[in-house]
C-alpha cells in the first residue's frame, strides 16, 4: 500500500521531495485526487496529499489578481469571485461527471496542473494564459519561484507556462496566483438546427470570424442533444454560439448573428439560464456522463485545428462505433467509443495523423490505460523537447514516473 503523506506547509513538502529523491522513491502529487485515473496507472511509492495546502492568501478584487496555496478547493475560489462579480475566464471544465467523482471537488493546484479550460478557451485562452505565479519544488528538491502578483510580469522565465498541464511531473506547487476577470451580466445562445458536422464547422468559422465577439461555438449531434439539460430542439443535431456581456449589446449581437447565420438554416436561440445551463453541460461533457447512457464508453480528447474537427470526426465514425461531439468551433473532439481492449488507440492514432493535433485518453479502464501512451501526438519533436524538460525538472525521474508515457 502507497505511503500518503500530507504536508502542512512549503516546508513540509520540501522535506517530502528531499526524502523522496535521497531514497529513489516516486512520489505521486495530488489535490483530491480526482483526476487520479486520466493518464497511465502507475505504481507509486508515496503520495503527497497537498489538500492541507490550502486557503486563500490575497485577493484584490480591483487588480484582479488572487494568490492561493494549490491545495484550495476551486470551488471556494469560484465562490469567492462570484462574490465581487468576477470569474476564471478560461472557464476551466469539472471532470467529475465524466469520471464518476462527485462535482465541483478539485483544487486550484490541480486545476492548473492539468491546464483545464473551457468552452471560452477559443476566446479566453486556457489556464496558463492566466496563471501569473507560483512557488513550487522542483524534482532537484529544491524551491524555486516564477512570475509575481502582476499581470505584465517579464522578469526572467515564465515557468508558469511549463508547469500548466505537467500534472504534477515536474514540480510540487504549493502556492500559485491567478489572474481573474469581471463576469459578464448576460448571455444568450444562437441555435442552428439540423447541420452535419462539415456545414457547422464552417457555420462556426464564419461567427468566429465576424466582430460580434462570439465566446463560445460548439456543434451536438442528435445523440448528444438528447441527453443535454436544457431546452433544446428534440432529436435533431444543434450548432450553439454563445454571445456575453451587457443586456443591451448582447440582444443586438444576437441579432445580428442570427442574421448572419440565417443561410445556413432553422434558428433558435437561448435565453440568459438555459445558455448557461446549456455550457456547462458542454464544459463538463455531461452527455458522455460515467453514470449516463454512455458510461461504459471510453472517452477520448481530442485536440486538433477547428477546420479538421469535421473530417477527424468523420474519420473516426467511419470506423468505430463513436459518439461525438465538437467544441472550441470544431478545435475540440469529444469522442466516446464502444469499450475495446485498447480504447481504440490505433483508430485515434490515425485520425490525427491524417488531420494533426494530438488526443489524451481520459476514461477508461486500467487495462487498456496501461497498455498504452495517455497522450497520442503526431509530433515526435514535441515529444522529445518534454521529455529534456522533464528531465531538466526532475533528473531522477521521482514525480509522478509513467504518468502520461511509459517510462518517463
Amino acid at each position: 500500500m502507497t505511503d500518503i503523506l500530507k504536508p502542512r506547509d512549503h516546508k513540509d513538502v520540501e522535506t517530502a521531495v528531499q526524502a523522496a529523491r535521497a531514497g529513489a522513491r516516486s512520489l505521486e502529487i495530488i489535490g483530491r485526487g480526482t483526476k487520479r485515473t486520466l493518464g497511465r496507472p502507475a505504481q507509486y511509492d508515496l503520495t503527497l496529499d497537498m489538500s492541507a495546502l490550502a486557503g486563500v492568501t490575497l485577493y484584490e478584487p480591483q487588480e484582479l489578481v488572487l494568490t492561493a496555496m494549490a491545495g484550495t478547493p476551486r470551488a471556494d475560489i469560484e465562490a469567492l469571485v462570484a462574490a465581487n462579480k468576477q470569474e476564471l475566464a478560461f472557464e476551466p471544465m469539472d471532470y467529475g461527471a465524466l469520471l464518476g467523482w462527485p462535482e465541483s471537488r478539485g483544487t486550484v493546484g490541480g486545476m492548473l496542473a492539468a491546464n483545464l479550460s473551457g468552452p471560452r478557451r477559443i476566446k479566453a485562452g486556457a489556464a496558463r494564459d492566466h496563471f501569473l505565479g507560483v512557488t513550487a519544488v522542483s524534482g532537484h528538491a529544491e524551491t524555486f519561484k516564477s512570475g509575481g502578483r502582476v499581470v505584465k510580469n517579464v522578469t526572467g522565465y515564465d515557468l508558469c507556462k511549463l508547469l500548466a498541464g505537467s500534472w504534477g511531473t515536474l514540480a510540487a506547487m504549493t502556492e500559485v496566483t491567478i489572474k481573474v476577470m469581471p463576469r459578464a451580466e448576460t448571455e444568450g445562445t444562437a441555435l442552428i438546427v439540423g447541420l452535419d458536422d462539415a456545414a457547422a464547422v464552417k457555420a462556426m468559422a464564419t461567427a468566429m470570424g465576424s466582430p460580434l465577439d462570439v465566446s463560445a461555438a460548439a456543434h451536438l449531434p442528435p445523440v448528444v442533444t438528447a441527453r443535454a439539460s436544457t431546452a433544446l430542439p428534440a432529436r435533431s443535431a444543434v450548432t450553439a454560439l454563445r454571445i456575453e456581456g451587457v443586456e443591451p449589446s448582447v440582444v443586438h449581437r444576437m441579432r445580428s448573428l442570427r442574421a448572419m447565420l440565417k443561410p445556413y438554416g432553422v434558428m433558435a436561440a437561448l435565453g440568459n439560464k438555459d445558455s448557461r445551463a446549456l455550457w456547462r453541460a458542454v464544459r463538463d461533457v455531461e452527455p458522455f456522463a460515467a453514470r449516463g447512457p454512455a458510461g461504459e464508453r471510453h472517452v477520448w480528447r481530442i485536440s486538433t485545428a477547428p477546420t479538421e474537427g469535421a473530417a477527424l470526426s468523420r474519420h473516426i465514425a467511419r470506423h468505430a462505433d463513436a459518439e461525438i461531439f465538437l467544441d472550441w468551433a470544431g478545435g475540440l473532439v469529444w469522442v466516446a467509443l464502444a469499450p475495446d481492449a485498447l480504447a481504440g488507440a490505433a483508430l485515434v492514432r490515425r485520425a490525427i495523423v491524417t488531420s494533426g493535433g494530438h488526443a489524451a485518453l481520459v476514461r477508461a479502464p486500467a487495462a487498456a490505460r496501461a497498455a498504452i501512451a495517455g497522450v497520442l501526438s503526431q509530433d515526435t519533436a514535441l515529444a522529445e523537447l518534454s521529455l529534456r524538460v522533464k528531465e531538466s525538472f526532475d533528473p531522477a525521474g521521482i514525480l509522478g514516473p509513467g504518468r502520461m508515457w511509459a517510462g518517463m
